[in-house]
């Protein structure tokens, strides 16, 4: 086991990819720390999202706000509006919360132990383990979606995910070295990422191809096995967009629990299979005649769009004018900009 390790670890120092939150293999022989701040942005942001669409995020949080204590200090409205479009909005309130924990009651230190890590807000199982192992060199057991691929792979296990997980979280745990932990578990996740791919693994340059029982047997390119998943039912519901004669838009904010919680959008309908109208104002309300489509975890969701010009003196039940200098499309959620582009040809005024 210490050989695997050692074998992947020399792969990782030439091979690591370059991130803009990772301290390089060259650098951290040099003793350059990871800063923990920016290791647990990156975690909370790769949540459930790919490492392309994390990037631009990445790089204009840290520009924003270079360390915890700028973030903690941050308006809501504002970390909000710069993680539209990021999805799983929960993370982002949750991303403020454990900011100002650290910040305002641990001195701006996160812990640098997996059992206190994860008692701070919107840190779990898995991002705990991967703080303390990347930001403290401490031998936790990393274990994401690349991680499982290439375990199930390398013990050529076949039982389906995600009833694997506790089997395929032993075998890793089995090859975690005390040694360089923090290097190992990206190193792992590298493979994953760049080599034993979901599809087409490059097997011929994998540094664990000898050790390999999936490939021995001829069957890594079926691992891991999964339950297949229900079908996602529709919902269905209606947007409202209003505009103001002097270009305003009528905007709410959704409550902060329940999908999209905390961000802007377009006054609407609930979501469900026949919805009811529930126009925010009183209205001489166009159907656009198309919908706009999104994709949740768990549900396909189909929005009409509603659309209106409205006078100056117009009291909206739900929501507030917001002047058209002020707003900026790309603070809104996917599933509302959406909306928005489909609208604003048609009220003639967007920004």
């Amino acid at each position: 086991m210490r050989d695997a390790a050692q074998d992947l670890l020399a792969w990782y120092d030439r091979h690591a990819r370059d991130l803009p939150w990772r301290v390089a293999p060259a650098a951290r022989a040099a003793r350059v720390h990871p800063d923990p701040y920016r290791v647990w942005l990156s975690e909370v942001m790769l949540q459930q999202t790919t490492v392309a669409a994390v990037k631009a995020y990445f790089e204009r949080f840290t520009t924003l706000w270079p360390d915890v204590q700028a973030l903690a200090a941050a308006p809501d409205a504002q970390v909000m509006g710069e993680w539209a479009g990021l999805g799983y909005y929960a993370r982002a309130r949750n991303l403020l919360k454990c900011a100002r924990v650290v910040a305002n009651d641990l001195n701006g230190q996160f812990p640098d132990t997996r059992e206190d890590l994860v008692k701070l807000p919107g840190i779990g199982p898995y991002t705990s383990a991967a703080i303390a192992a990347i930001a403290f060199d401490a031998p936790e057991v990393v274990v994401d979606g690349n991680v499982e691929r290439v375990m199930a792979r390398l013990h050529d296990i076949h039982t389906p995910l995600p009833a694997a997980k506790p089997e395929l979280t032993r075998a890793a745990a089995a090859l975690t070295p005390n040694r360089r932990p923090g290097d190992y578990a990206q190193a792992v996740m590298d493979l994953g990422a760049t080599v034993c791919t979901s599809k087409s693994p490059a097997c011929g340059i994998c540094p664990w191809m000898a050790r390999c029982t999936a490939r021995k047997a001829g069957t890594q390119s079926d691992l891991p096995h999964k339950t297949p998943k229900k079908p996602k039912p529709t919902r269905h519901g209606i947007a409202y967009v209003a505009q103001r004669a002097d270009g305003a838009w009528l905007l709410e904010r959704r409550p902060d629990k329940g999908l999209l919680g905390g961000m802007l959008g377009w006054p609407g309908s609930d979501w469900r299979d026949t919805p009811s109208p529930a126009p925010p104002l009183e209205a001489d309300w166009q159907d656009l005649g198309t919908e706009a489509r999104h994709t949740f975890t768990h549900f396909h969701l189909r929005l009409t769009i509603q659309v209106a010009q409205v006078g100056m003196n117009t009291q909206p039940e739900r929501g507030t004018f917001h002047p058209a200098g002020a707003f900026r499309p790309s603070d809104l959620p996917t599933v509302m900009r959406k909306v928005f582009d489909l609208a604003r040809d048609t009220l003639n005024n967007g920004p």
